[in-house]
């Protein structure tokens, strides 16, 4: 797992659990989308990095 893919996988968690378990302010669901946009990024960035 690259660094890459583990900070999607903290920004996805500190939003789940700032949006279900505190009253969080809007500027939270920035988590998600930007969990969410690295994680894709990074999955389909990762066959480009084989070496031939």
């Amino acid at each position: 797992m690259d660094a890459g893919l583990f900070g999607a996988i903290v920004m996805l968690v500190v939003w789940a659990v700032g949006t279900f378990f505190y009253d969080a302010p809007g500027w939270i669901n920035l988590f998600l989308s930007g969990g969410v946009f690295l994680l894709i990024w990074r999955i389909v960035a990762r066959p480009a990095r084989k070496p031939r």
